[in-house]
């Protein structure tokens, strides 16, 4: 038999099948509902089943859904372009609108290059990143990525671009975890990779605001990037500032970056743009950068892929940013991270293995731990993170992990990023079943350690 199947991202799970969602709530096909504590892969800001993203997503494909970029442009891309622009944290934009945050990745290592070949520098090859972080599944932006678990079964493949420290407070001098959180040294190490790779080498320093996925929503110290920018100006270096998971609002400000005021010479955004409706990227470029790429002798801008500048994403996109603006929803982010923190806080922080809470708007995460005073993770043979995870389905309320925190593969992490629009009951939930979770999960996790 040749019956066609679903290659699957979890693989020996059956899955339930999602019919319906509204709001921060999803139901599938058993009629049980799941509380979207995590907007999915912290996708969804303004709520699922917005009938007006559907709207807007049926009125241009109605009048077409596919030109190529090569031959036209269209209305809700230019139009898109200049209602996105005024919240960038990038001084006179220009977007690259693509199908995602691994493809916008790809195409801002690709501006990075042909700027410096139109600035006739064609040495600059080096590309520094940090540890600790994740840019994405596609060859270049995993090589970029320092998650040592996702890169694993590829490092034959991998290996061109260099990496230093997290900045990550919570393990600073950690030589297992590659984290410092005094701003001093975090700068002179990336003073002195620019040192080793050699004068006029180094091509961009690429990096989230906020690490999300890999840490669990990890702020770096006051004045890391006002000192990082600093840097990257005198040695000619570009400020790639990768926005995916941290844009439109996540934070609670529009951009990771406008918690301090720093201004990137390129951006990666994903995730938010869409709100979950449409697969849409950007790469966006500064006007400096874009004006010497497209002005310069390098050859221009050499990219593309078959489904980007698309006309539907750009007006899904167009409404999303609508919303997001009209309903003041970056705003209630702020806000409801704020009590949201408060609630866990109140529920776990003197759990004897929670050894942080901490985030950003609805950018919140948790760090859980063997033993608080050491900062000792669970062993990942104890496969805590998915016991809480299990459990936390199990009474309805869906989230989002991370392992390899302290040594690239001990560690546990719970990563919140519910929707704009959940509510303080939902947000009380949340609070509550994640506390519960965590405290089956230990106690199962002891009762094997026992049992071995």
């Amino acid at each position: 038999m040749n019956e066609g199947r679903v290659f699957q991202r979890v693989l020996g799970r059956e899955l339930p099948v999602a019919v319906r969602a509204e709001g921060s709530t999803i139901w599938d096909a058993d009629g049980r509902s799941y509380l979207d504590g995590a907007g999915g892969a912290i996708v969804v800001n303004v709520g699922h089943g917005r009938q007006s993203v559907v709207d807007a997503m049926e009125r241009q494909a109605r009048a077409f859904t596919y030109v190529h970029g090569t031959t036209f442009t269209t209305e809700p891309l230019e139009s898109y372009a200049r209602a996105v622009g005024p919240h960038l944290p990038v001084d006179d934009p220009a977007i690259y609108p693509v199908s995602g945050g691994s493809e916008a990745i790809e195409s801002c290592l690709k501006l990075v290059r042909s700027y410096h070949l139109a600035r006739k520098e064609p040495d600059r090859t080096v590309v520094i990143a940090r540890h600790g972080s994740y840019h994405g599944n596609s060859m270049g932006a995993l090589d970029l990525s320092g998650r040592k678990p996702l890169r694993a079964p590829y490092e034959p493949w991998l290996g061109r671009f260099d990496h230093v420290s997290a900045a990550y407070p919570y393990r600073a001098g950690e030589a297992a975890a590659h984290a410092l959180g005094d701003v001093d040294l975090l700068v002179a190490e990336l003073e002195a990779a620019i040192a080793t790779a050699g004068p006029g080498r180094v091509a961009a320093f690429v990096a989230e605001p906020i690490v999300g996925a890999t840490l669990g929503a990890v702020a770096p110290p006051d004045g890391y990037w006002a000192a990082v920018a600093d840097v990257c100006r005198r040695h000619g270096i570009l400020l790639v500032a990768d926005e995916v998971m941290t844009g439109f609002g996540r934070t609670g400000r529009w951009f990771g970056m406008d918690h301090w005021g720093i201004r990137a010479d390129v951006l990666a955004a994903a995730k938010g743009a869409g709100g979950g409706y449409f697969p849409i990227g950007l790469a966006v470029a500064s006007g400096n950068v874009y004006e010497t790429i497209t002005g310069g002798s390098g050859g221009g801008f050499v990219h593309g892929f078959t489904y980007s500048h698309s006309p539907v994403g750009a007006a899904v996109a167009g409404e999303v940013l609508r919303i997001l603006e009209s309903e003041k929803l970056v705003e209630a982010s702020a806000v409801k991270g704020e009590r949201l923190l408060g609630l866990l806080r109140g529920r776990l922080e003197s759990h004897p293995n929670v050894g942080d809470i901490r985030g950003r708007g609805l950018l919140v995460g948790l760090e859980l731990v063997a033993d608080r005073d050491t900062r000792r993770s669970f062993p990942r043979s104890a496969r805590l993170i998915e016991k809480v995870m299990a459990h936390a389905r199990t009474d309805g309320l869906l989230l989002y992990h991370g392992t390899g925190n302290e040594d690239g593969t001990n560690g546990d992490t719970i990563l919140l990023g519910p929707p704009f629009v959940v509510t303080d009951t939902e947000m009380a939930t949340i609070a509550d079943v994640v506390g519960t979770a965590v405290e089956r999960a230990v106690a199962e996790v002891g009762s094997d350690t026992e049992r071995r």
